[in-house]
């Protein structure tokens, strides 16, 4: 469905085959409608209500940008890995017994000379953040709907992408409150008002937003470093692409900035869409040149309850246990109570359904279907 708002171009992909919640539509064409600098405005079937922004959108805007629609997780996104475990060979409790638990900062002797210099420069970058804060952050995946996940393929699609035999990791985390500290730091300064392209302040936020994405990346790739030690494997990466982030883009015939938030980027090659910890995940091939989506896709499921109703909905009819197992027999690894409710398959739409409305509106082909075999979010002695 789509139209245009007072000359502003708004569209959601949606059609029967995904639940669309009235609030987000609304929330989506009233930011289209507030936020003068907007020329349009996207919702992809994964599209739900935030706080004051929607997730599962993108935006196209011109003279301004909108620092408040990246959000405060800049730079989070989804690391795919190739790794050469046998799935035939490997059990969630092998994998559940060898990981142990990962939430605590990395070791100091496997921080390299290398990544020490990376992570001076992102700090200096950041504003001068305390490198000490960034250290003890580096390689942890942190709470909410972040994760990491071990995956075995089911189904391919595109023969000669992905190897049927081999195990996929695939991490989904963020800049670990760095970029939480550089959208409040704004807010506080311009509230959501915006920034005039090229200003100086433009300009020192984009600096800052550029190393919260450095960050995300090495913090993606740390974590499967210390996943793949572990198990005594090694990986390939596949992709990493970001999904909360704003940048130069072109719209027709406009130049401009594109804010994606909780949208994957269309234009740069292979990417996942994961379901939740108990669903597929689809490995897919975006169809180039798809403008009338701002050049973007679903970045995931996308909630289908808020988090603060997924106890009271879900613990009459489940214990802790069952929701530590999924209907595919893999194992989720969460010591936080209320997180696996407030992350549980039912809280989320059907993935299913998400990537075929995308099928069906010609925007990916398919390359292959995972589904989980182990989920690790937080373990027993977490300090993050």
């Amino acid at each position: 469905m789509g139209n245009t708002n007072s000359g502003t171009y708004v569209r959601v992909f949606a059609n029967d085959s995904v639940w669309m919640e009235d609030s987000a539509v609304e929330q989506l064409q009233t930011t289209a409608r507030n936020l003068s600098a907007i020329r349009a405005a996207v919702g992809l079937p994964d599209l739900h209500p935030g706080r004051g922004y929607p997730v599962g959108a993108a935006f196209f805007s011109i003279n301004h940008f909108y620092p408040a629609l990246v959000g405060g997780d800049i730079g989070c996104g989804m690391q795919l890995l190739e790794t050469d475990l046998a799935s035939h060979k490997t059990s969630p409790s092998k994998i559940e017994k060898a990981l142990g638990n990962i939430d605590s900062p990395l070791p100091e002797h496997s921080i390299t000379p290398a990544t020490y210099g990376q992570l001076e420069q992102l700090a200096q970058q950041a504003g001068d953040t305390d490198l000490r804060y960034l250290l003890s952050m580096l390689g942890t995946i942190g709470g909410g709907n972040h994760f990491a996940e071990w995956q075995a393929v089911d189904a391919i699609y595109e023969e000669g992408v992905l190897n049927k035999k081999q195990l996929y990791l695939l991490v989904h985390s963020g800049s670990r409150g760095l970029g939480g500290a550089i959208l409040r730091q704004h807010v506080e300064r311009f509230g959501h008002a915006g920034l005039v392209a090229d200003s100086t302040a433009a300009k020192d936020y984009l600096d800052q937003h550029d190393a919260a994405i450095g960050f995300a990346q090495l913090n993606r790739q740390h974590i499967a470093s210390r996943m793949l030690r572990a198990v005594r494997a090694t990986g390939r990466c596949m992709l990493d692409v970001t999904h909360n982030h704003v940048g130069v883009h072109q719209w027709q015939g406009q130049q401009g900035y594109l804010h994606r938030k909780g949208a994957t980027p269309s234009d740069q090659g292979l990417v996942v869409i994961p379901g939740s910890r108990g669903d597929f995940s689809y490995v897919v091939r975006p169809v180039a040149s798809r403008h009338d989506a701002l050049d973007s896709l679903a970045h995931g499921a996308g909630r289908k309850w808020a988090r603060s109703d997924c106890k009271g909905r879900l613990k009459p009819r489940f214990t802790l246990a069952a929701l530590q197992q999924t209907r595919f027999g893999s194992t989720v690894v969460c010591a936080d109570k209320d997180l696996i409710y407030e992350e549980a398959p039912q809280a989320y739409k059907e993935v299913d359904g998400v990537v075929q409305t995308l099928l069906d509106c010609g925007l990916l082909h398919l390359v292959a279907r995972l589904k989980p075999v182990l989920t690790y979010k937080k373990g027993a002695m977490a300090c993050c």
